[in-house]
């Protein structure tokens, strides 16, 4: 017989809280600027553009085991600024908690597209979220026409698996998505 999986059962799923500003992650680009992942904090902000984040019906909800961190990037002079943010949602692919995986996005200022902030976070992001929970799968997916994310998770180590087709509803409707994963496995 299977047991529900109530708030106690999951919480053990999720990883520990982070205190705004607190730093839970940091490496480098082949450029050379640092970037740290930090606990959000709702004053500092940057815009992160998207012809998608209108919707017509209101503000979509997210899914109860989700969470968000600034993405900090710090030059070689020292001089620092948020670049945007990362989050994650867990995904279900069965009733038992072995069945769950994180599911991450990235939003980054246009300034910071193309220069390795984006395949350092979602390595980063992926990295602590295997270290800080029992699952074993972190995926992301990306627009079938975005080529130059689909290249900056697979610098991140992330595989490709293939097509969902149809499966984010937007502004706009539904898109086709590529599927990308990084296994605890990939890690060793």
């Amino acid at each position: 017989m299977m047991r529900a999986m109530d708030e106690t059962a999951l919480a053990h799923l999720r990883p520990p809280p982070v205190a705004a500003g607190e730093v839970v992650a940091t490496g480098r680009t082949s450029g050379g600027l640092l970037v740290a992942l930090e606990g959000y904090d709702e004053t500092r902000t940057v815009a992160t553009p998207s012809p998608y984040e209108t919707w017509p019906d209101g503000a979509m909800h997210m899914p109860p085991l989700h969470g968000r961190l600034l993405v900090v990037v710090t030059d070689t002079a020292g001089e620092s600024g948020v670049a945007g943010a990362v989050s994650w949602h867990a995904e279900t692919y069965g009733p038992t908690e072995g069945s769950f995986a994180w599911n991450i996005g990235i939003g980054l200022a246009e300034s910071c597209r193309g220069r390795g902030v984006g395949t350092a976070s979602q390595r980063l992001l992926g990295e602590w979220l295997l270290a800080a929970t029992p699952l074993v799968r972190v995926e992301a997916s990306t627009d079938v026409g975005n080529v130059a994310e689909q290249r900056a998770l697979e610098r991140a180590g992330y595989v490709r698996e293939g097509v969902l087709r149809q499966a984010q509803a937007r502004a706009d409707g539904q898109h086709d998505l590529v599927v990308y994963s990084l296994l605890r496995a990939d890690l060793a």
